[in-house]
Formats: C-alpha cells, structure tokens, sequence
C-alpha cells in the first residue's frame, strides 16, 4: 500500500530521529569518555582557582594587618617587633615589603644608627623590584641622613630628577635641591624652585610655607593665583 504524502512525511521524520540518534550513540561511545574527562579536569581546576584567590585574599589580610600594626607601633613612637618586621620585610606582596622595609630603616634612623639606616636606604633605591615611588622615596631619605657629608652637586645630581613640578616626591626633593642651590649661592635658582613649590598643591603645607618664607627673602613672587570658579 503506497505512503500518502503526510504519512510520508511521518516515516522520513523518525528515519532522519533514528539516525541521529545512531550518530549521536556512535560519538559518545567514541568520544564520551574523553568529555567527561574533560569536565573533571576543567571542575578541578575551577575549584582550584577559587581556591587560590581565597588563600591569597586570607593571606593578604593577615600581611595587611600584620603591617597596620606595625606601621602604628612606629607611628606611635615605639619600637616595632623586629621578628615581625623582619618576616614583613621578606613578605610576597611588593607594596607591603617596601613598607616594611621603610619602616625598618626608619626605626634604625630613630635609634641613632644613621649607618645601618643609609644602607637599608640604598638598598632599597637600589632594589628594582620595588615601585619606582618606593625607590624615590628611600633615596631621599638616604640623602637627608647623609645631607651634611655631601657636596652641594652631590645632592643636586641625585635629586634633581626627583625635584620638578607633578613629581611625587616634589617638596621633599626640591627641597633639599633648593637648599643646595643656595649652599653654592645660586639663589636664581634656588628662587624659583622655593616658589614653585610653594605654589604646588600637592606639596605638603609645611613645606609650602617654609618654600613661600624662603622665596620671599630671595625676592620671588610665590603668592598663589586665585581660582576663578569656571576657569580652569
């Protein structure tokens, strides 16, 4: 009895189901084993994943809290743990590491031992695997101990770089700079950068106003522009 068109249409619908169905057998039995392999392996190293970003948050916390300590024990005047500061000295996170490090310098510098001090800071001015502001940092620090020992140019050589406008550590350098300027009695430089300073934002009020007192006795203007509201 020949098909009508619907049945027709009915037969090649389940013949085209079978053979998917035949095809998608042939494929797990081939493949099957290796997919689920797959997943297992893909699971695990998800779950391996969350794990290390947990450990290394615990860990970072513990460190952050550990250097909140230490910071106020120094901040507060005292004398930080050296086993503690010294295990923070050798800490996986760059930022906490440099920190503990100024910190030990600066409770060398406190005791009096200005030596063990300057060398903690060069090394760390030295230290390329520190963040470039760590590293200014520690240089500047270096030479205010050694300020007095050093030739005027010395200072100047090594500071300078550190000592313009927009720099981080624009105050504490263009300081000690102007200062040398006025050692070797340059005071047409000295001026100006007393001024900009003095001018400068982002330097620290108390730098700013010995900056504004020693421009004025050099006879540079270094009273601030107002701002006028919608002129930048």
């Amino acid at each position: 009895m020949a098909l009508t068109p619907q049945n027709s249409e009915a037969f090649m619908r389940e013949v085209d189901e079978a053979v998917r169905q035949d095809q998608l057998l042939t494929f797990w039995q081939r493949f099957g084993r290796w997919i689920v392999a797959a997943v297992i392996i893909g699971l695990a190293a998800f779950g391996g994943w969350l794990y290390w970003q947990h450990y290394t948050r615990t860990q970072s916390q513990a460190v952050s809290e550990e250097m909140d300590k230490v910071i106020a024990t120094a901040v507060g005047g005292g004398t930080p743990d050296a086993k503690e500061l010294d295990k923070l000295t050798q800490a996986s996170q760059p930022g906490f590491r440099a920190s503990a490090l100024l910190v030990k310098a600066g409770a060398a510098a406190r005791k009096g031992d200005s030596k063990a001090a300057i060398v903690a800071y060069k090394a760390m001015a030295d230290d390329s695997s520190l963040d470039q502001p760590y590293r200014d940092l520690a240089l500047i620090r270096q030479t205010t101990l050694e300020y007095e020992s050093l030739a005027p140019q010395q200072v100047i050589d090594r500071l300078k770089p550190l000592a313009v406008e927009g720099a981080p550590w624009f105050g504490s350098a263009g300081e000690l700079v102007a200062i040398a300027y006025m050692k070797m009695r340059k005071p047409d430089l000295a001026g100006p950068l007393f001024a900009a300073m003095a001018k400068d934002r982002n330097v620290p009020q108390s730098i700013r106003s010995r900056a504004r007192q020693m421009a004025g006795l050099l006879g540079v203007d270094a009273v601030e522009t107002p701002v006028v509201a919608g002129q930048e």
